[in-house]
């Protein structure tokens, strides 16, 4: 990370700004230029939360003390006493962040192993389609992004927070899995930030952004409006929220396959990866091969493992979402983009 992220971040729990302690530099390629950034280090406050920077990228779960302890431990020598005191005055939201985070984060670290970054398309769009898509979505325009704060709440790969970067954007992206570390390596736009966290906890300084954007994370977590009721402090006067969300469908293969899910999501780890690999995913490479569809079979596998294996997956009417906006004080609440399995809406805080 750089120490323009503190412009940005704050403590997920107490939201007090952090104080830095790095540890190791090292040097990172931004625009065929070599740019020195924080490889190791610790984010603490005032209230005694602190969180670890790995690889360049800031730790900002609130259950990292629990991921990174070994980290933790071999560069703070009174982690013991840090970690007794952050249990006694944070112990029920550390545990049950953890617990509530677990399986999510374990689906979606192994969804994201199945892209190959240098061939595979993201929801079958290759890079231009990526970038209209997201302008569709937000109902914004080239020239328009250039020079807005975004936060992307569930970046995944991070493929379209670099189009945003080149475009003039700066974007900040998030994303509570290992993907965020492919994201991170592979960008080289300095306008194109990486933090590891939470969407219902975001670390992330209230009224400072010009368009939040959370495309498909909200309906996997454990309650969608919550979920949302979260982002909206962090959307400055004026500014945009906009997220895509699964809807409803009266198809039988639809409901079926979410009658499944409700069981395959429930199971081991180990069992629902033999279903997926050798059950559903052989059916469904000859039904889309059959039908002319051209995917990978990464990005076959991906679809597959998107639908079936999260914990949680709800689909929800255009009339519920324009509710969470309008109950929330945000207007000219739109929406910009309607498919088969999901639709986008955006809304102006007030």
């Amino acid at each position: 990370m750089t120490s323009q992220l503190l412009n940005y971040i704050c403590c997920p729990i107490t939201k007090q700004n952090f104080i830095l302690h790095p540890i190791s530099y090292t040097t990172k390629q931004y625009n065929n230029e070599a740019v020195q950034i924080i490889e190791n280090g610790i984010l603490e406050t005032n209230a005694g939360t602190f969180y670890p920077i790995v690889n360049g990228i800031p730790r900002l779960s609130v259950e990292s003390v629990y991921d990174y302890t070994a980290f933790l431990k071999q560069h703070l020598i009174d982690f013991d006493k840090r970690i007794k005191t952050l249990e006694t005055n944070y112990g029920e939201v550390l545990k049950g962040a953890a617990t509530k985070n677990r399986r999510t984060k374990r689906s979606f670290a192994y969804e994201w192993s199945h892209f190959d970054y240098n061939s595979d398309k993201v929801w079958d769009a290759d890079d231009t389609a990526m970038l209209s898509r997201f302008l569709k979505e937000t109902n914004e325009d080239i020239s328009s992004i250039k020079g807005k704060l975004i936060f992307d709440a569930g970046c995944g790969n991070g493929k379209l927070n670099r189009l945003i970067a080149e475009q003039g954007g700066v974007i900040l992206g998030m994303d509570f899995s290992q993907s965020i570390e492919r994201a991170f390596e592979l960008n080289t736009n300095p306008n194109a930030l990486f933090i590891q966290g939470d969407v219902q906890f975001p670390p992330i300084q209230f009224n400072a952004f010009d368009i939040v954007h959370c495309s498909g994370v909200l309906i996997c977590t454990n309650n969608t409006e919550l979920s949302f009721s979260c982002l909206t402090p962090l959307v400055k006067i004026g500014g945009k929220l906009s997220v895509w969300l699964y809807q409803p469908r009266k198809n039988a293969i639809h409901q079926l396959f979410n009658f499944l899910r409700e069981y395959t999501s429930k199971l081991p780890f180990g069992l629902q990866k033999f279903i997926y690999s050798f059950i559903i995913y052989p059916l469904s490479f000859v039904v889309k091969r059959a039908k002319g569809n051209q995917q990978t079979k990464h990005e076959m596998m991906i679809d597959v493992l998107d639908w079936f294996s999260p914990e949680f997956r709800w689909e929800h009417t255009h009339n519920e979402a324009t509710s969470w906006f309008a109950k929330r004080n945000f207007n000219a609440v739109k929406v910009t983009t309607n498919e088969v399995f999901g639709f986008n809406i955006i809304g102006v805080k007030q």
